[in-house]
């Protein structure tokens, strides 16, 4: 399949892996790259001496482009976009910030930029600031999401009809059957997170992927509005958050909660009662930790097989 997303990013598939925090590492990411999608590091949790090891090892482990995923909210982003653009990493992934401060910059060093949006409103003023394509995040997803809460059926389509760059679908998206009505609702690709946060190779804690697998429906919240709103597993943690904000906690109250090092605890560490647990609602159909490229296949497999039922319809 070639569309301008495959094109952009010089890729077999158009399926993205996100740049998850504690869970996108170098094994993720190249592994995604060399299965044909497009692997993103996960900066935002990442130490800038920690990124250029991971873009190291990345680029030692596949032959294929990668990219990543910087949060511009990161204190450090200074020094992340200059090893990025010292590195020639060809892809970056912006997210959780205003895109035109870095657009141009990474531009002019060749690095080919998307960005993440909640919004139809925040999709607009992406393509004003000169971003090569846009990434339309439905509240379904999990990490630091959308006030709105509209969802990716509702937000892709919308997006879709008012820009002309490659547009990507996320948010619920984990397998070959919600990539095709992604493709369907206007999107030409797709960046799949929690399906690949419970991959053989992500660096998530196998304590944390196994919880993932045996998550059902209502598993997750989005929590922390007042603050960052983030998708939460429910968990000694969560309750902690749910009694705040029925308490109604002010944003400062909710920092003070979240503390430092949360996230860490949780996804990477596994303490799965204290730690900060993100993830989507897609996860209570994930069953079972897979490598990265087993999933990639099942994922493409599906949606090929589910496009010929389709096409049945129009015979």
């Amino acid at each position: 399949m070639n569309n301008r997303v495959t094109d952009l990013f010089n890729i077999k598939y158009p399926i993205i892996q996100a740049g998850m925090v504690w869970c996108s590492g170098w094994k993720l990411a190249s592994a995604v790259s060399n299965a044909g999608g497009l692997g993103l590091l996960g900066a935002g949790s990442m130490h800038p001496d920690v990124l250029k090891e991971h873009i190291e090892k990345c680029r030692k482990a596949t032959g294929k482009p990668f990219g990543v995923n910087v949060p511009l909210m990161y204190p450090q982003v200074e020094e992340i976009m200059k090893i990025i653009m010292e590195m020639k990493v060809p892809v970056v992934f912006t997210s959780a910030g205003n895109p035109k401060v870095w657009t141009s910059r990474l531009q002019e060093k060749g690095i080919v930029v998307a960005h993440v949006v909640s919004s139809l409103k925040f999709a607009l003023k992406c393509e004003e600031a000169g971003v090569d394509a846009i990434v339309a995040e439905g509240f379904e997803a999990g990490g630091h999401n959308g006030r709105e809460e509209t969802t990716t059926f509702c937000l892709v389509p919308m997006v879709a009809e008012k820009i002309s760059i490659p547009l990507i679908a996320a948010g619920g998206i984990g397998s070959g059957v919600s990539m095709l009505g992604a493709i369907a609702l206007g999107a030409e690709g797709v960046q799949i997170g929690s399906r690949f946060a419970a991959s053989t190779e992500s660096s998530a804690s196998q304590k944390f992927k196994n919880y993932i697998t045996q998550s059902g429906e209502g598993d997750t919240e989005l929590m922390m509005k007042k603050l960052t709103p983030v998708r939460l597993m429910k968990n000694k943690f969560y309750k902690e958050v749910k009694a705040a904000e029925t308490e109604g906690a002010d944003a400062e109250e909710l920092r003070l909660l979240l503390g430092k090092g949360r996230a860490k605890k949780g996804m990477f560490e596994g303490d799965l009662d204290h730690g900060e647990l993100e993830i989507g609602q897609v996860a209570a159909i994930i069953d079972e930790v897979k490598p990265a490229a087993s999933i990639i296949d099942e994922i493409w497999n599906e949606f090929i097989e589910e496009g010929k039922k389709l096409s049945t319809y129009f015979s």
